[in-house]
């Protein structure tokens, strides 16, 4: 398996880590998705040193129903990362 597919595998595996915890196994609640960010994003957590941010990141994954699914959750991934990437540039 290449690289690139571990973290793939991983990225999955975490997000199924926190996922279901509280209802849909395939949905992130805002509540286990500030777990993940707690956990698996601390860096993350300490740079914006706002609760309610949390709330508008959910607020800007979420487009429908209040959960974050596997696709919103990578779009969130992609946000943080091109976010650190241009910030470092």
């Amino acid at each position: 398996m290449s690289e690139l597919e571990k973290d793939m595998v991983t990225l999955i595996d975490v997000f199924h880590q926190y996922s279901g915890r509280e209802g849909d196994k395939h949905r992130l609640r805002k509540s286990e998705l500030k777990q993940l960010l707690k956990d698996q994003l601390p860096r993350f957590l300490e740079e914006i040193k706002e609760e309610e941010v949390v709330d508008k990141v959910m607020e800007t994954l979420d487009e429908d129903d209040g959960e974050c699914d596997f696709q919103e959750f990578m779009a969130f991934v992609a946000m943080v990362t091109c976010h650190e990437f241009f910030e470092h540039e």
